[in-house]
């Protein structure tokens, strides 16, 4: 048994009542260790990386409770994968972070680790209870990350978020109970080796939890018609908050990627294929109307929060077609909408502080302070986010595309990725021609945040470094940008592989459960 599976979860739960009790009011201590441990989690991150690449899936029984009675972590290369991203994103925007944002509140940084022990529970968990914990632990989190600084429209964009989270907690909860009568368990592998076991008379019960299932993985990656918490929410929150939350919806697409090419995949029998006749038109709609909002935006916090419910609609798309191919796509993709976003929210929150007034609105205002890089950087997130040559957007949607030719499909999802590309250009270049290139007025010579630094007696330098840890953030996003363009050969042949680890369901069912799978 591979203890290291588990440190991914333990080590932010203890570092973040660590921080909760004793380093709360010393910020130094707190970014110290707070830092140590997104770096390590990295680290070990890109270390089960490895193992999974060269190894069947692993299994870490807590307690060493046998499954599926006891609690499990599985790592394959799709868990390995998600860990890898969760914990550089959170690294990176970490950085971003203590450039200021994380003076506002005294329980950030343990806010933080429990956010990112959430996210890793949630990719690693190996039964649906403990992903409902997990949920539980990422809502809990976030909700104190979203309100992080006060303010009326932050507090009232947080509780619609939690308002919504519960609800979906609620049809979480009975969506488990339905599918636990019916089989008996919720051990992930052991349900997919049941769920072509069960009665004919048994088996309508058993659709519709597994249904409620899709509807609660939907709302968590904000999908048509359950979407429209997500841009409120991403406008107010605190912009690394936004870059952080960047990968909670794809803990959503992740449980869909998880659960029904596991369970209810061509060997489910009468149950097979179950998520695709709903999946794939809510993901058509969620990308129509995500690029739709892009284009009447008010805010750029609104344009950075619908291009993430664009996003999401080009990547369930390719979720949705259940091939080998498609999923291999949409894995590219994940990595870079998840990456384009973060960098996106980053940007806008600095641009929106060097506006004055006009905060992020999209009207016309006194140019950005150091227009010409942040109108250069703004531009590049553009291209990434809209899916434009030359960076990785460009690449991933390709790819998708190509893996949609012989669905009965392509001819729509062409059309609408192709449509919504145009709709995303049309709704960036007003955003940046409003922000950037509508007024002659002169910029002011230095930033609010330098002078009120030192009106505190802060010295000069470590405000200087202050100011520059989200810029050196939202440019080290950018660069992966490049490096993913430019090694997109070989991880798309990895991505090849992860795909078809999670369309061969025996090998995860057999490393958890210790039998073979099926007839073998």
């Amino acid at each position: 048994m591979n203890h290291w599976i588990v440190l991914p979860v333990l080590l932010p739960a203890l570092l973040g009542s660590v921080l909760l009790m004793v380093a709360r009011r010393d910020l130094v201590i707190a970014r110290a260790l707070s830092v140590a441990s997104c770096a390590a989690l990295l680290v070990l991150a890109g270390s089960l990386l490895a193992t999974a690449s060269a190894e069947a899936p692993q299994v870490y029984a807590l307690g060493d409770w046998p499954a599926p009675y006891g609690i499990v972590l599985v790592l394959d290369r799709l868990a390995a994968l998600m860990l890898v991203l969760a914990d550089l994103l959170a690294l990176v925007v970490l950085l971003a972070a203590i450039g200021g944002a994380d003076r506002e509140g005294r329980h950030f940084h343990a806010l933080w680790q429990f956010q990112v022990m959430g996210i890793n529970g949630a990719f690693l968990t190996g039964d649906f209870f403990n992903l409902f914990v997990f949920f539980e632990i990422l809502l809990i989190a976030s909700y104190g990350l979203m309100v992080h600084g006060g303010g009326r429209e932050r507090l009232k964009a947080g509780v619609q978020y939690v308002v919504m989270n519960l609800v979906g907690s609620t049809l979480f909860l009975l969506a488990v109970g339905l599918i636990y009568g019916v089989t008996g368990t919720l051990n992930m592998a052991d349900l997919a080796a049941r769920v072509p076991e069960v009665a004919a008379g048994d088996r309508a019960l058993l659709h519709t939890g597994a249904l409620l299932l899709l509807l609660v993985f939907a709302l968590k990656a904000a999908m048509v018609p359950v979407h429209f918490w997500l841009p409120g929410t991403y406008a107010h929150a605190p912009a690394v908050v936004a870059a952080l939350f960047a990968i909670m919806t794809k803990v959503g697409a992740y449980a869909i990627i998880r659960l029904f090419p596991l369970a209810f995949g061509d060997d489910a029998g009468a149950s097979s294929g179950l998520a695709a006749p709903w999946l794939l038109p809510a993901a058509m709609l969620t990308l129509l109307a995500g690029m739709t909002g892009v284009l009447g935006a008010q805010s750029m916090g609104q344009l950075a929060g619908f291009s993430v419910i664009g996003s999401m609609g080009t990547l369930l798309m390719a979720v949705a077609l259940f091939t080998e191919e498609a999923l291999s796509a949409a894995l590219y993709y994940l990595l870079h909408s998840t990456l384009a976003a973060a960098a996106l929210f980053l940007l806008v929150g600095m641009i929106a502080q060097r506006r004055g007034s006009a905060g992020d609105r999209l009207r016309v205002a006194p140019p950005v302070e150091q227009a010409p890089l942040f109108g250069a950087l703004f531009f590049s997130a553009a291209i990434a986010v809209c899916g434009m040559p030359p960076l990785s957007g460009f690449i991933g949607k390709l790819l998708i595309l190509d893996s949609a030719r012989e669905s009965v499909s392509s001819s729509w999802i062409w059309g609408l990725i192709l449509g919504t590309s145009l709709l995303a250009i049309i709704g960036f270049t007003r955003a940046g021609s409003l922000v950037f290139w509508t007024s002659s007025a002169q910029a002011s010579a230095r930033g609010k945040g330098m002078e009120a630094a030192a009106a505190e007696g802060e010295p000069a330098a470590a405000a200087a470094t202050a100011a520059a840890l989200p810029l050196v953030a939202t440019s080290a996003l950018l660069a992966s940008l490049v490096a993913l363009t430019v090694f997109a050969g070989p991880v798309s042949e990895w991505l090849d592989e992860t795909a078809a680890q999670v369309y061969a369901p025996a090998q995860y069912v057999d490393a958890v459960l210790g039998v073979a799978a099926g007839n073998e």
